[in-house]
């Protein structure tokens, strides 16, 4: 009987503690020379993005990378959607650490909209995004599926949002620069996965 009762309230903390789990989604952290950024990854919703720039820290390829170049409306007199972002990676068009293009998930097809602190793939084409990555100063929807910053109007591939360390973002963003290119450059010291598990509420 006892056993009984035993298995009864085992199975009954099992049932609450299933109905309160959370699944969290992944969060990183960027350690900068001037501070930290946090920023969750939505991996539920741009998986091909997700998975990629994880597979990226994992491997510690970006460890020792830079935020190199800002877009401000001093440095794109030219362009008629102006756009405010810095832009990260390994800066080189071929470098050794670089892995292969992933196919271009668009915010039509996530959902995710290039806000405000938002974090997205650079490209060239739609599909050849690879290291090279940039956060949004303000919301920037020229940069979502069907605005006009880009001919093709496929957009950028956003894939999550910095939720600590924006002044840091902002900082780099009126940081010293040649154009749009920083100089110097920001020194990214390291990317790391803090949180990628399931938590109770």
């Amino acid at each position: 009987m006892i056993r009984f009762i035993k298995v009864l309230i085992l199975a009954f903390i099992i049932i609450i503690l299933g109905t309160q789990c959370q699944k969290k989604n992944p969060q990183i952290k960027i350690k900068t020379e001037l501070g930290d950024i946090i920023i969750e990854l939505y991996k539920d919703d741009a998986p091909i993005t997700v998975n990629n720039f994880l597979k990226y820290i994992e491997e510690g390829r970006l460890d020792n990378s830079t935020f190199y170049r800002i877009v401000r409306d001093d440095n794109q007199n030219t362009q008629h959607n102006k756009i405010q972002v810095i832009q990260g990676g390994l800066f080189e068009d071929d470098h050794p650490l670089m892995l292969s293009a992933i196919e271009h998930e668009t915010t039509k097809s996530t959902g995710i909209q290039h806000s405000r602190g938002t974090i997205s793939m650079a490209r060239y084409e739609p599909g050849t995004a690879t290291s090279e990555f940039f956060i949004c100063i303000a919301d920037e929807p020229e940069l979502d599926f069907g605005g006009s910053r880009n001919k093709d109007k496929a957009g950028f591939a956003a894939f999550g949002r910095v939720i600590s360390g924006m002044e840091i973002v902002d900082k780099i963003h009126q940081s010293s620069a040649d154009e749009q290119y920083l100089n110097p450059r920001i020194k990214i010291e390291e990317i790391k996965l803090i949180s990628n598990f399931i938590t109770y509420i």
